[in-house]
């Protein structure tokens, strides 16, 4: 059994970080999934609730490691 994380830019700050492919926040851009990381996902989410929006909820384990049977 293995494991796998995927590890780019976060599309809103750019700073790098591991995360889920299958499971982390992301935003379409020019048609490709982009990666939100958890600290821009936590900073916007007041904004979005106080313009009515949901919040953005990350699935569990969005930021760890996925079992390679999972993608």
């Amino acid at each position: 059994m293995g494991y796998m994380l995927a590890y780019g830019a976060c599309v809103r700050c750019k700073r790098d970080f591991y995360f889920n492919p299958a499971r982390v926040p992301s935003v379409r851009l020019n048609g490709h999934r982009e990666a939100v990381c958890q600290a821009c996902v936590e900073e916007v989410n007041p904004q979005r609730v106080a313009n009515g929006l949901e919040p953005i909820v990350p699935l569990p384990g969005a930021y760890e490691p996925a079992d390679e049977h999972e993608l």
